[in-house]
This record gives structure tokens, sequence and C-alpha cells, in this order.
């Protein structure tokens, strides 16, 4: 939960703006004529924002306001996506089969917002082979793909074998959009 706000005779700045109980600015105030005014009434006065010449502080109900307050934070929360890096491995031998499947599966993971990080798992005799062969072997995997999406990690040497990751490109799923939707 975010910082406890300063109310009534916690708050030390000697001029406030003062925001009224039902929005109305009643302008610059003296700390003792604001809490007059909140005193009237029958609520407190909230600072809210401390770092503003002059300070900012509202009066209201301090309960009401903090529940209003964490509300907001919960909204907030709610609507903040959670994105992780998802990983899909492949190897020098995998089917087509198989790699139609991880690439829809990739997809799909694109589609719900996250990262993929596709990998080529190299053991044994493959770890020697040509460089160019395995990244290209890689790269076929990524344009199977059927989502759009942009590379953030261009393919590397990994501890496994070789990896790159993607992400969903926005602007070329709003692209195709537009495409789709002009007659």
């Amino acid at each position: 939960m975010s910082e406890r706000l300063l109310i009534n005779r916690e708050i030390t700045a000697r001029e406030l703006r003062v925001i009224g109980s039902q929005g109305e600015n009643l302008g610059v105030l003296s700390l003792s004529a604001a809490l007059a005014a909140a005193k009237e009434a029958g609520q407190d006065l909230i600072l809210i924002t401390a770092s503003a010449v002059p300070p900012v502080a509202r009066i209201a109900d301090y309960g009401k306001f903090e529940y209003e307050r964490s509300k907001k934070e919960k909204a907030q929360k709610a609507k903040a996506k959670v994105s992780e890096t998802k990983e899909v491995q492949i190897k020098v031998g995998t089917g087509e089969h198989d790699m139609a499947l991880k690439a829809r599966k990739a997809a799909e993971w694109l589609a719900e917002g996250h990262r993929v990080r596709a990998e080529l798992f190299l053991k044994g005799r493959y770890k020697g082979m040509d460089e160019a062969f395995l990244k290209k072997r890689l790269e076929q995997f990524l344009t199977r793909i059927p989502y759009a999406y942009r590379v953030a990690e261009p393919i590397a040497k990994s501890p496994k074998g070789f990896a790159g990751i993607v992400e969903r490109d926005q602007a070329a799923r709003s692209q195709a959009r537009e495409r789709i939707n002009t007659p």
C-alpha cells in the first residue's frame, strides 16, 4: 500500500492550496484557516501533494478518502499485466510437425503478451556443427510462428546451444488490422 498521508495537525506547511469537500478550489489559505474550514465542514484536512508549491490539501473524510484510494490502487494492480518469458526448446532433429506445434504454442504465448525464448538445444556431436547452419535452423523455427513479433534479443550462443528472444510487435499487429478493415 502507498505511504500514509498527513492529516490535520500533522501538516507543518504554513500555506496550503485547499480543495473543498465538493471539489471546489478554496484557494491558498494559511494552515490555521484551512484547519478551521475542515473543522467547520466536520471533516479532515488531508495533505495530498506535499511537493507542490504551495502544498495541496483536501477537505474530506479521511477514512472514506483512504478507502477510495485503496480501491483505485487495487484496480490499477488488477489491470497491470504480468509478462514473463516462456521458453520453447527445439533440437536439430526436431521434426516438421513438432516444430509447427511448438510454433503455434509460442504464438499463443505472444498473443497473451509474454516474451518467448526460443532455444536450439545442442548435445554431444551437435555442438561441433557449423554455427551458420544451427542459427539458420533456429531462424526457420522463428519464421514458422504465426504471430507478429519482433526480435527482442537476436540469436546468440547460449550455454545449451543457441537462443533468441522474441516479443509481440504491437505496431505490426495494428497495421495488419488496418489492412484487414480497409475495403
